[in-house]
């Protein structure tokens, strides 16, 4: 498993001293790859509205915000950016419902086991795999993602990675996850009108091979679209089939 360069630049996307120098710089907030209008028939249907959520690499999005709004009732978001984290503290000290917490998701110790019902992960496993010590860096996370999780959450992860170069990671055995692929066209994407469409709707999931690949013939419409994996933390007493779960509209 190796440093996924494929969305990379020269930017160390993976350490704190990028972000804190670039929120210095930005104004106000921004929302990366997709907002909660479009991530909201995955959210709802995966992670009920009492869950307590954890929101890794928060940054200044207004997804935790909008989820508030849309009834959540407990989120703590996390950044490598004390500057983030300040910022964003500052700007939501009368909301309750939202917590903001400095801290790096290679070692979220401060956590006890099982205290969240899901995560969300909106391309911060992306960001480390731009780093250095690529593969390690996923592994703590993503180890650390698992040991918070109650049994039977959720934990979505949004990011350019398709199958190829994202399942060698998240689909340690060890994990115990069950996996969902969905995938979603960029923020403003036009299907060309003389397209065939690959399949009903974004909101049905993605049919993979026994290697957890996609099948030869999947046609991905948008190539800047986005996968959606939802893991859930498989119970012990639970029987793991490979039934795809469909989402309502």
């Amino acid at each position: 498993m190796f440093r996924d360069v494929s969305s990379c630049n020269t930017y160390n996307y993976g350490e704190a001293v990028y972000w804190d120098a670039r929120y210095i710089q930005e104004d106000g907030s921004c929302d990366w790859y997709q907002r909660y209008s479009a991530l909201r028939p995955f959210v709802r249907n995966f992670i009920p509205l009492s869950s307590r959520i954890l929101m890794v690499g928060c940054g200044n999005s207004v997804m935790s915000e909008d989820m508030v709004k849309d009834g959540y009732e407990d989120i703590v978001n996390i950044d490598i950016s004390s500057i983030a984290i300040d910022m964003m503290s500052r700007k939501y000290e009368h909301i309750p419902q939202l917590k903001y917490l400095q801290m790096n998701v290679r070692d979220m110790s401060l956590f006890p086991d099982e205290s969240f019902d899901g995560v969300i992960d909106k391309g911060t496993l992306d960001s480390l795999m731009c780093g250095t010590d690529a593969p390690i860096s996923a592994a703590q996370m993503l180890a650390e993602v698992c040991r918070l999780l109650k049994p039977g959450g959720t934990y979505i992860l949004i990011t350019y990675g398709d199958p190829t170069v994202r399942m060698p990671h998240i689909s340690r055995p060890v994990f115990n996850w069950k996996i969902t692929l969905y995938n979603i066209p960029r923020p403003g994407f036009q299907k060309p009108e003389s397209s065939t469409p690959s399949r009903k709707s974004y909101l049905e999931p993605i049919a993979l091979t026994e290697k957890g690949l996609l099948s030869a013939d999947f046609v991905l419409e948008d190539p800047d679209s986005h996968y959606i994996y939802v893991c859930k933390k498989i119970n012990d007493t639970e029987i793991d089939n490979n039934t795809c779960i469909p989402i309502n509209s």
